[in-house]
């Protein structure tokens, strides 16, 4: 295998797409080779499983919500979309070879990148023809794919090449002219700019598009950048694994952190003019790329593979709360409340708050924030921290009603803590004045 080009990830296992020297329109390699292989490894590099496509692989990610790896064949014109589920047991078959309807592509050309987010699937439009002026593009550079049952990739227009976009430095509206769409992917959350967006790469036009709503509407903000780039990643923890597909030296590079979460990877293909064979970092407000890491031959795809995180520190709060179940009118009541860590973490302080009956005066209000003489109202107090087991009481004194009246006392807590255990987090007690 030679030519590895793309990466993905399904679960806690890596897939890897190598294109043989396949030709972009599925041509024969010299070798005579005319399939690409797609290899899954574990996240330790040995290897599972794999399967030979016929034609070359560009595109590659995984489908979580069915459990599946996608992978498209031939970027300049025959293209097509294959679905390989891992698991040995599918009833329909490891493989699944669909064709796009319409067959060809309105652009003219092929597909390349996928992208998928809660089951829908988009796929990149690339080596779009060019309008009779041989200048202009006017395709869709990005299409909404559903699959069916059968053996279909239905496709929808969802971005065009000639969008009308806002220049991410200047804030002015452009038009866009892409002639090389080419990888794509979702920017994380965590990104300080562009978060839920997807990106979308036009290689050779050295610009990223950036689309708030995909095959909604056409919203897009365009990043200028000072070369080209072939896929870009985001750290999505400050440590990980960026893997880095060279496809030059035939090898997966993996890179270490600490990272930046947030932070924005780059490859720099070794055609390009500026940073040839480079790992870049991407500045996404300014759009320049600088050097992260070279010695590349020409890095590819990438994929940024959080560590596995630790265990979330969690505590369980329970409030109890205690008044007499009978009063005279016009007594005091005393009321009780108590907070206890049932664990197993350490439980940050937090606010707890008595929900004084009302009709009820507050006599003493035992620390709390209600001044004394208040007729009803929210005392509040701060539960210190409390480690697994212990307790805190606050304890406040009430006047009841003259006349018969029927006292709901409520309490709750909620600490900064995770506490996943809300429903002990309130307590209750009734009292019957007469």
């Amino acid at each position: 295998m030679v030519g590895p080009d793309d990466i993905t990830q399904l679960g806690d296992k890596l897939f890897i797409g190598y294109q043989n020297g396949v030709g972009a329109k599925g041509e024969p390699a010299p070798s005579g080779q005319t399939a690409s292989t797609i290899v899954e490894y574990t996240l330790q590099g040995s290897e599972l499983a794999r399967w030979n496509l016929p034609g070359k692989v560009d595109g590659l990610t995984a489908d979580p919500s069915t459990h599946r790896v996608l992978a498209t064949v031939n970027e300049d014109a025959n293209s097509s979309l294959y679905g390989i589920t891992p698991a040995t047991n599918n009833d329909r078959g490891q493989v699944v070879h669909y064709q796009y309807s319409p067959n060809p592509l309105p652009h003219g050309g092929g597909t390349d990148s996928i992208s998928v987010r809660n089951g829908q699937v988009y796929v990149v439009g690339s080596a779009p023809a060019a309008n009779p002026d041989g200048t202009t593009y006017s395709g869709s550079a990005l299409y909404k794919v559903t699959l069916d049952d059968g053996t279909t990739a239905h496709t929808t227009p969802a971005f065009p090449d000639n969008a009308t976009a806002t220049d991410a430095v200047t804030g002015k509206p452009v038009t866009l002219n892409l002639s090389d769409p080419d990888s794509s992917g979702f920017v994380p959350a965590s990104s300080s700019r562009f978060g839920g967006d997807l990106l979308l790469d036009s290689q050779g036009d050295a610009q990223l598009a950036f689309l708030a709503h995909p095959g909604v509407d056409s919203a897009a903000t365009v990043l200028n950048l000072n070369t080209q780039v072939d896929d870009t990643a985001f750290a999505t923890s400050t440590h990980g694994t960026l893997y880095v597909v060279d496809g030059a030296t035939n090898t997966v590079v993996a890179v270490r952190g600490p990272f930046q979460t947030g932070q924005a990877f780059t490859s720099v293909p070794k055609d390009s003019t500026t940073l040839p064979g480079t790992l870049g970092q991407l500045n996404l407000s300014t759009g320049q790329v600088t050097p992260f890491g070279t010695g590349f031959g020409s890095p590819k795809g990438l994929l940024f593979v959080p560590d596995n995180p630790p265990t979330t520190a969690r505590a369980d709060l329970q409030v109890r709360v205690e008044t007499p179940l009978f009063a005279g009118a016009g007594a005091n009541v005393t009321t009780t409340v108590t907070v206890t860590n049932n664990g197993p973490a350490t439980a940050a302080p937090a606010p707890t708050t008595l929900i004084v009956p009302a009709g009820y005066t507050v006599t003493t209000n035992g620390g709390g924030s209600l001044a004394t003489g208040s007729v009803g109202g929210f005392n509040t107090f701060t539960t210190p921290t409390l480690k697994q087991g212990e307790k805190a009481t606050f304890t406040t004194t009430l006047t009841a009603p003259k006349g018969f009246a029927v006292g709901l006392t409520a309490a709750y807590t909620f600490s900064t803590t995770p506490d996943p255990n809300l429903f002990n987090n309130i307590g209750l007690a009734l009292t019957f004045s007469r």
